[in-house]
Protein backbone atom coordinates (compact mmCIF):
# COMPACT_ATOMS: atom_id res chain seq x y z
CA UNK A 1 0.00 0.00 0.00
CA UNK A 2 1.37 3.59 -1.20
CA UNK A 3 1.51 6.09 1.82
CA UNK A 4 1.17 10.21 1.08
CA UNK A 5 2.33 12.08 4.24
CA UNK A 6 1.78 15.65 4.52
CA UNK A 7 4.30 17.33 6.79
CA UNK A 8 3.38 20.78 8.80
CA UNK A 9 6.92 22.60 9.45
CA UNK A 10 10.64 21.69 8.36
CA UNK A 11 9.96 18.09 9.32
CA UNK A 12 13.56 17.78 10.03
CA UNK A 13 15.47 14.78 8.39
CA UNK A 14 12.11 12.74 9.10
CA UNK A 15 10.44 12.80 5.53
CA UNK A 16 13.75 11.76 4.08
CA UNK A 17 13.64 8.66 6.32
CA UNK A 18 10.20 7.67 5.94
CA UNK A 19 10.74 7.98 2.23
CA UNK A 20 13.74 5.65 2.70
CA UNK A 21 12.32 2.96 5.16
CA UNK A 22 9.43 2.91 2.35
CA UNK A 23 12.19 2.22 0.09
CA UNK A 24 13.24 -0.58 1.92
CA UNK A 25 10.06 -2.29 2.90
CA UNK A 26 8.86 -2.00 -0.84
CA UNK A 27 6.36 0.41 -0.33
CA UNK A 28 6.11 3.90 -2.15
CA UNK A 29 6.21 6.92 0.34
CA UNK A 30 5.44 10.42 -0.78
CA UNK A 31 5.70 13.34 1.08
CA UNK A 32 4.60 16.69 0.23
CA UNK A 33 5.10 19.81 2.82
CA UNK A 34 2.82 22.43 3.86
CA UNK A 35 4.75 25.44 6.65
CA UNK A 36 5.29 28.37 7.21
CA UNK A 37 8.12 31.13 4.75
CA UNK A 38 10.87 30.47 7.62
CA UNK A 39 10.73 26.87 7.82
CA UNK A 40 11.37 26.47 3.97
CA UNK A 41 15.37 27.51 4.43
CA UNK A 42 15.85 24.62 6.77
CA UNK A 43 13.80 21.85 5.33
CA UNK A 44 16.18 18.85 4.83
CA UNK A 45 16.59 16.99 1.26
CA UNK A 46 13.58 19.44 -0.10
CA UNK A 47 13.54 18.17 -3.71
CA UNK A 48 12.41 14.67 -2.19
CA UNK A 49 8.81 16.19 -1.55
CA UNK A 50 6.31 16.47 -4.11
CA UNK A 51 5.46 19.45 -3.53
CA UNK A 52 6.55 22.06 -0.65
CA UNK A 53 3.79 25.14 0.16
CA UNK A 54 4.66 27.55 2.35
CA UNK A 55 1.40 29.88 4.34
CA UNK A 56 2.17 32.93 5.47
CA UNK A 57 2.35 33.23 9.53
CA UNK A 58 -0.45 35.25 9.47
CA UNK A 59 -2.70 33.11 7.55
CA UNK A 60 -5.82 31.51 9.09
CA UNK A 61 -6.00 28.24 9.43
CA UNK A 62 -8.87 27.80 6.83
CA UNK A 63 -5.63 29.28 4.23
CA UNK A 64 -4.22 25.76 5.30
CA UNK A 65 -6.85 23.50 4.96
CA UNK A 66 -7.79 25.09 1.41
CA UNK A 67 -4.16 24.23 0.35
CA UNK A 68 -4.28 20.94 1.80
CA UNK A 69 -7.63 20.16 0.01
CA UNK A 70 -5.53 20.77 -2.90
CA UNK A 71 -2.73 18.88 -2.17
CA UNK A 72 -5.26 16.04 -1.05
CA UNK A 73 -7.41 16.76 -4.33
CA UNK A 74 -3.74 16.03 -6.45
CA UNK A 75 -2.78 13.29 -4.61
CA UNK A 76 -4.91 11.50 -1.52
CA UNK A 77 -3.32 12.30 1.80
CA UNK A 78 -2.86 9.11 3.92
CA UNK A 79 -0.77 10.65 6.95
CA UNK A 80 -0.27 13.95 8.74
CA UNK A 81 3.11 14.12 9.99
CA UNK A 82 4.04 16.47 12.69
CA UNK A 83 7.36 16.25 14.48
CA UNK A 84 7.64 19.61 16.72
CA UNK A 85 5.84 21.77 18.21
CA UNK A 86 5.93 23.95 14.22
CA UNK A 87 2.51 24.09 13.14
CA UNK A 88 0.55 21.45 15.42
CA UNK A 89 -2.58 22.93 15.73
CA UNK A 90 -2.91 23.30 11.71
CA UNK A 91 -1.72 19.63 11.33
CA UNK A 92 -4.74 18.80 14.04
CA UNK A 93 -7.20 20.85 11.87
CA UNK A 94 -6.31 19.64 8.55
CA UNK A 95 -6.17 15.95 10.04
CA UNK A 96 -9.86 16.82 10.82
CA UNK A 97 -11.06 18.27 7.63
CA UNK A 98 -9.57 15.61 4.93
CA UNK A 99 -10.81 12.62 7.52
CA UNK A 100 -7.24 11.68 8.36
CA UNK A 101 -5.73 10.37 12.02
CA UNK A 102 -4.39 13.11 13.57
CA UNK A 103 -4.23 14.60 16.90
CA UNK A 104 -7.51 16.04 17.76
CA UNK A 105 -7.58 20.09 17.60
CA UNK A 106 -9.05 20.22 21.07
CA UNK A 107 -5.95 18.23 22.31
CA UNK A 108 -3.39 20.34 21.00
CA UNK A 109 -5.20 23.44 21.85
CA UNK A 110 -5.03 22.06 25.65
CA UNK A 111 -1.56 21.03 25.47
CA UNK A 112 -0.35 24.82 24.14
CA UNK A 113 -2.58 26.54 26.29
CA UNK A 114 -1.51 26.30 29.55
CA UNK A 115 -4.83 27.85 31.26
CA UNK A 116 -7.33 25.89 29.29
CA UNK A 117 -5.19 22.84 30.49
CA UNK A 118 -5.24 23.77 34.33
CA UNK A 119 -9.04 24.64 33.54
CA UNK A 120 -9.73 21.30 31.55
CA UNK A 121 -8.25 18.87 34.03
CA UNK A 122 -9.95 20.39 36.89
CA UNK A 123 -13.49 20.32 34.85
CA UNK A 124 -12.86 16.90 34.65
CA UNK A 125 -12.25 16.01 38.36
CA UNK A 126 -8.57 15.49 37.83
CA UNK A 127 -6.78 17.92 39.94
CA UNK A 128 -7.67 21.96 40.74
CA UNK A 129 -4.25 23.86 40.34
CA UNK A 130 -5.33 27.67 40.77
CA UNK A 131 -4.75 29.09 37.84
CA UNK A 132 -5.68 32.55 36.38
CA UNK A 133 -4.80 34.29 33.04
CA UNK A 134 -3.64 37.96 33.99
CA UNK A 135 -3.66 41.20 31.91
CA UNK A 136 -0.98 42.69 34.03
CA UNK A 137 1.02 43.43 37.28
CA UNK A 138 -1.58 44.32 39.42
CA UNK A 139 -3.49 41.47 38.35
CA UNK A 140 -0.28 39.01 39.58
CA UNK A 141 -0.49 40.94 43.00
CA UNK A 142 -3.98 39.72 43.30
CA UNK A 143 -3.11 36.20 42.50
CA UNK A 144 -0.54 36.01 45.25
CA UNK A 145 -3.54 37.63 47.91
CA UNK A 146 -5.39 34.70 47.31
CA UNK A 147 -2.70 32.02 46.56
CA UNK A 148 0.35 33.37 48.15
CA UNK A 149 4.21 32.78 47.33
CA UNK A 150 6.41 31.89 45.59
CA UNK A 151 4.14 31.92 42.24
CA UNK A 152 5.17 31.02 38.65
CA UNK A 153 4.25 33.69 35.42
CA UNK A 154 4.74 32.60 32.04
CA UNK A 155 3.23 32.92 28.47
CA UNK A 156 -0.04 31.31 28.22
CA UNK A 157 1.75 29.72 25.39
CA UNK A 158 5.17 29.19 25.30
CA UNK A 159 7.96 26.57 24.31
CA UNK A 160 11.82 26.45 25.78
CA UNK A 161 11.51 28.50 29.14
CA UNK A 162 11.29 31.41 27.34
CA UNK A 163 9.92 34.32 29.73
CA UNK A 164 9.05 32.19 32.30
CA UNK A 165 10.04 33.43 36.06
CA UNK A 166 9.32 32.63 39.82
CA UNK A 167 7.94 35.43 41.91
CA UNK A 168 8.79 35.47 45.52
CA UNK A 169 7.84 38.78 46.79
CA UNK A 170 5.29 41.66 45.77
CA UNK A 171 8.15 43.76 44.16
CA UNK A 172 9.19 41.21 41.66
CA UNK A 173 5.46 41.12 40.07
CA UNK A 174 6.23 43.94 37.31
CA UNK A 175 9.22 42.57 36.30
CA UNK A 176 8.21 39.08 35.68
CA UNK A 177 4.75 40.01 33.60
CA UNK A 178 7.40 42.23 31.87
CA UNK A 179 8.88 39.04 30.94
CA UNK A 180 6.12 36.91 30.67
CA UNK A 181 4.66 39.42 27.92
CA UNK A 182 7.62 40.18 26.14
CA UNK A 183 8.29 42.78 23.36
CA UNK A 184 6.61 41.15 20.81
CA UNK A 185 4.63 43.28 18.77
CA UNK A 186 2.03 41.05 19.38
CA UNK A 187 2.96 40.35 22.95
CA UNK A 188 2.04 37.23 24.46
CA UNK A 189 -0.56 36.52 27.21
CA UNK A 190 0.60 35.35 30.42
CA UNK A 191 -0.62 32.67 32.80
CA UNK A 192 0.06 32.74 36.58
CA UNK A 193 -0.02 29.40 39.06
CA UNK A 194 1.52 28.29 42.34
CA UNK A 195 4.64 27.26 42.36
CA UNK A 196 5.17 23.06 43.10
CA UNK A 197 7.44 22.28 45.48
CA UNK A 198 9.00 18.94 45.23
CA UNK A 199 11.52 17.43 42.75
CA UNK A 200 11.23 17.63 38.99
CA UNK A 201 10.73 14.63 36.27
CA UNK A 202 9.99 14.78 32.72
CA UNK A 203 8.44 11.25 31.59
CA UNK A 204 8.46 10.19 27.63
CA UNK A 205 5.59 8.08 26.71
CA UNK A 206 4.48 6.68 23.04
CA UNK A 207 0.82 6.60 22.18
CA UNK A 208 -1.20 4.48 19.77
CA UNK A 209 -4.87 4.33 19.31
CA UNK A 210 -5.19 5.96 22.70
CA UNK A 211 -3.02 3.72 24.67
CA UNK A 212 -0.05 4.81 26.45
CA UNK A 213 3.32 3.36 27.18
CA UNK A 214 5.77 5.17 29.51
CA UNK A 215 9.32 4.63 28.19
CA UNK A 216 11.61 6.64 30.38
CA UNK A 217 11.61 9.25 33.43
CA UNK A 218 13.95 11.54 33.45
CA UNK A 219 14.92 13.49 36.97
CA UNK A 220 15.54 16.81 35.88
CA UNK A 221 17.12 20.16 37.49
CA UNK A 222 15.95 24.00 36.56
CA UNK A 223 17.40 27.01 37.65
CA UNK A 224 15.51 28.54 40.73
CA UNK A 225 14.67 31.83 39.18
CA UNK A 226 13.65 30.99 35.66
CA UNK A 227 13.25 27.73 35.70
CA UNK A 228 15.34 26.67 32.37
CA UNK A 229 16.82 23.41 32.72
CA UNK A 230 19.87 23.15 34.16
CA UNK A 231 20.17 18.93 33.11
CA UNK A 232 18.52 15.70 33.31
CA UNK A 233 19.43 12.32 34.25
CA UNK A 234 17.95 8.62 33.09
CA UNK A 235 16.24 6.70 34.15
CA UNK A 236 15.71 8.84 37.23
CA UNK A 237 16.53 7.20 40.45
CA UNK A 238 13.40 6.64 42.05
CA UNK A 239 12.07 3.73 44.46
CA UNK A 240 9.71 1.80 42.27
CA UNK A 241 6.41 2.68 44.18
CA UNK A 242 6.98 6.22 43.37
CA UNK A 243 8.16 5.65 39.72
CA UNK A 244 4.91 3.83 39.55
CA UNK A 245 2.85 6.44 40.77
CA UNK A 246 4.67 8.67 38.21
CA UNK A 247 4.03 6.36 35.32
CA UNK A 248 0.34 6.19 36.46
CA UNK A 249 -0.15 9.62 36.85
CA UNK A 250 1.20 10.74 33.76
CA UNK A 251 -0.70 7.63 31.55
CA UNK A 252 -4.15 9.54 33.49
CA UNK A 253 -3.13 12.90 32.15
CA UNK A 254 -2.61 12.37 28.88
CA UNK A 255 -5.98 10.14 29.17
CA UNK A 256 -7.50 13.35 30.04
CA UNK A 257 -6.46 15.52 26.96
CA UNK A 258 -7.40 13.07 24.29
CA UNK A 259 -3.69 12.34 23.18
CA UNK A 260 -3.73 9.39 20.50
CA UNK A 261 -0.90 9.62 18.83
CA UNK A 262 3.08 9.40 18.84
CA UNK A 263 5.38 10.36 21.73
CA UNK A 264 4.75 12.68 23.77
CA UNK A 265 7.39 14.51 26.83
CA UNK A 266 5.25 15.51 30.21
CA UNK A 267 6.94 17.76 32.55
CA UNK A 268 5.67 16.50 36.30
CA UNK A 269 6.73 18.09 39.69
CA UNK A 270 6.54 15.60 42.85
CA UNK A 271 4.84 17.01 45.15
CA UNK A 272 3.60 16.19 48.69
CA UNK A 273 0.38 15.51 47.36
CA UNK A 274 1.71 13.14 44.77
CA UNK A 275 2.55 14.38 40.93
CA UNK A 276 1.51 17.42 39.12
CA UNK A 277 1.66 18.45 35.82
CA UNK A 278 3.84 21.10 34.93
CA UNK A 279 3.32 21.16 31.10
CA UNK A 280 3.05 18.43 28.33
CA UNK A 281 3.86 18.08 24.81
CA UNK A 282 3.14 16.56 21.64
CA UNK A 283 6.90 15.13 20.54
CA UNK A 284 9.59 13.79 22.09
CA UNK A 285 11.58 15.71 24.81
CA UNK A 286 14.63 18.32 23.74
CA UNK A 287 17.58 19.10 24.81
CA UNK A 288 18.89 15.94 23.84
CA UNK A 289 16.27 13.92 25.29
CA UNK A 290 15.01 11.82 22.47
CA UNK A 291 19.01 10.69 22.30
CA UNK A 292 18.96 9.83 25.99
CA UNK A 293 15.87 7.67 25.71
CA UNK A 294 17.60 5.75 22.43
CA UNK A 295 20.87 4.96 24.62
CA UNK A 296 18.99 4.34 27.69
CA UNK A 297 16.04 2.20 26.67
CA UNK A 298 17.11 0.91 23.20
CA UNK A 299 13.74 2.56 22.20
CA UNK A 300 14.21 5.21 19.26
CA UNK A 301 11.37 7.18 19.73
CA UNK A 302 11.86 9.39 16.29
CA UNK A 303 11.73 5.62 14.09
CA UNK A 304 8.88 4.60 16.23
CA UNK A 305 7.22 7.79 15.41
CA UNK A 306 8.12 7.79 11.52
CA UNK A 307 6.82 4.21 11.58
CA UNK A 308 4.02 5.02 12.95
CA UNK A 309 3.26 8.05 10.60
CA UNK A 310 3.40 5.32 7.61
CA UNK A 311 1.05 3.22 8.81
CA UNK A 312 2.62 0.53 11.41
CA UNK A 313 1.26 -0.65 14.55
CA UNK A 314 4.43 -0.43 16.58
CA UNK A 315 3.57 -0.17 20.44
CA UNK A 316 3.72 -4.48 20.56
CA UNK A 317 7.24 -3.65 19.52
CA UNK A 318 8.20 -0.96 21.54
CA UNK A 319 7.07 -2.79 24.58
CA UNK A 320 8.87 -5.91 23.10
CA UNK A 321 12.44 -4.30 23.41
CA UNK A 322 11.88 -2.55 27.03
CA UNK A 323 10.71 -6.06 28.32
CA UNK A 324 13.92 -7.67 26.83
CA UNK A 325 15.85 -9.20 28.98
CA UNK A 326 18.93 -9.00 27.49
CA UNK A 327 18.59 -5.41 26.68
CA UNK A 328 21.68 -3.28 27.90
CA UNK A 329 21.17 -1.01 30.91
CA UNK A 330 23.25 1.78 30.97
CA UNK A 331 22.65 5.47 32.77
CA UNK A 332 22.43 8.64 30.71
CA UNK A 333 23.20 12.35 32.11
CA UNK A 334 23.32 15.88 30.80
CA UNK A 335 24.24 19.44 31.77
CA UNK A 336 24.40 22.50 30.70
CA UNK A 337 26.50 25.73 31.48
CA UNK A 338 24.08 28.96 32.09
CA UNK A 339 25.26 32.58 30.92
CA UNK A 340 27.46 35.27 32.52
CA UNK A 341 24.51 38.06 33.18
CA UNK A 342 25.95 40.79 30.87
CA UNK A 343 28.85 41.04 27.97
CA UNK A 344 29.47 39.89 24.57
CA UNK A 345 30.99 35.82 24.10
CA UNK A 346 34.29 35.86 23.39
CA UNK A 347 35.50 32.34 23.56
CA UNK A 348 34.00 29.22 26.04
CA UNK A 349 37.65 27.66 26.76
CA UNK A 350 38.55 23.85 28.24
CA UNK A 351 36.17 22.32 26.03
CA UNK A 352 38.63 20.31 24.40
CA UNK A 353 38.95 18.69 27.23
CA UNK A 354 40.18 15.86 27.94
CA UNK A 355 37.46 14.43 29.05
CA UNK A 356 36.98 11.19 30.62
CA UNK A 357 35.77 8.42 28.41
CA UNK A 358 31.91 8.21 28.21
CA UNK A 359 31.75 12.05 28.10
CA UNK A 360 31.14 13.75 25.18
CA UNK A 361 30.83 17.90 25.42
CA UNK A 362 29.37 20.73 22.87
CA UNK A 363 29.68 24.50 22.93
CA UNK A 364 26.58 26.19 22.00
CA UNK A 365 27.61 29.45 22.23
CA UNK A 366 28.37 31.66 19.44
CA UNK A 367 31.49 34.12 19.52
CA UNK A 368 29.77 37.66 19.32
CA UNK A 369 26.55 37.06 20.61
CA UNK A 370 25.55 38.93 23.53
CA UNK A 371 24.86 37.41 27.13
CA UNK A 372 21.54 38.67 29.23
CA UNK A 373 21.59 35.59 31.48
CA UNK A 374 19.28 32.44 31.68
CA UNK A 375 17.20 34.07 29.73
CA UNK A 376 15.77 30.62 28.27
CA UNK A 377 16.75 27.23 26.83
CA UNK A 378 18.59 29.00 23.77
CA UNK A 379 20.64 31.16 26.43
CA UNK A 380 22.59 27.98 27.32
CA UNK A 381 26.87 28.05 26.24
CA UNK A 382 27.90 24.47 26.32
CA UNK A 383 26.57 20.91 27.29
CA UNK A 384 27.89 18.09 28.40
CA UNK A 385 26.51 14.43 27.93
CA UNK A 386 27.69 11.30 29.90
CA UNK A 387 26.88 7.67 30.29
CA UNK A 388 27.66 5.33 33.07
CA UNK A 389 26.24 2.56 35.53
CA UNK A 390 24.84 4.40 37.80
CA UNK A 391 22.70 7.80 37.71
CA UNK A 392 24.54 9.37 40.26
CA UNK A 393 28.31 8.91 38.45
CA UNK A 394 26.95 9.79 35.21
CA UNK A 395 25.65 12.65 36.43
CA UNK A 396 28.77 13.93 38.29
CA UNK A 397 30.49 13.29 35.11
CA UNK A 398 28.70 15.85 32.80
CA UNK A 399 28.74 18.26 35.55
CA UNK A 400 32.83 17.91 35.59
CA UNK A 401 32.78 18.79 32.63
CA UNK A 402 30.99 21.53 32.64
CA UNK A 403 32.61 22.85 35.88
CA UNK A 404 35.66 22.67 33.77
CA UNK A 405 34.85 25.66 31.32
CA UNK A 406 36.22 28.88 31.73
CA UNK A 407 34.19 31.63 29.57
CA UNK A 408 36.50 34.62 28.07
CA UNK A 409 33.64 37.65 28.06
CA UNK A 410 33.97 41.22 26.56
CA UNK A 411 31.88 43.72 28.96
CA UNK A 412 31.74 47.46 28.57
CA UNK A 413 32.44 49.37 31.29
CA UNK A 414 28.74 50.49 32.55
CA UNK A 415 27.99 47.07 32.07
CA UNK A 416 31.02 46.04 34.67
CA UNK A 417 29.52 48.33 37.40
CA UNK A 418 26.52 46.19 37.27
CA UNK A 419 27.99 43.32 37.87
Amino acid sequence: MSEHVLVFGNGYDIPGRMRALGAATGRAVTTSVLCRPEHLAKLEEAGGHARILAVGADAPVEHWIALARAVHAIEPVTRIGSFGDQCQEKAAAVGRALGVPAHAPETVRLVFDKFAMRQHLAEAGFEAIGSAAVASAADLRAFAEQYGYPYVVKPRSGTSSSGVTVVREAGDAEAAFARARGTDERPADVVAEPFLTGPQYSVECFSELGEHEVVAVTRKFSDPVSLVELGHVMPAPLPPETGDAIRAYVVAVLGALGVEYGPTHTEVVLTEAGPRIIETHLRVGGDEIWNMVTDATGVDLVEYQLRQCTGEKVLPDIRAVLADPARPRRHEAIWFAGAPGAGVLVEVAGADGPHPEGVRLEVLGTPGSSLGGLQSSDSRLAQARAHADTAEKALDLAREAIAGLEFVTRVRAGQADLL
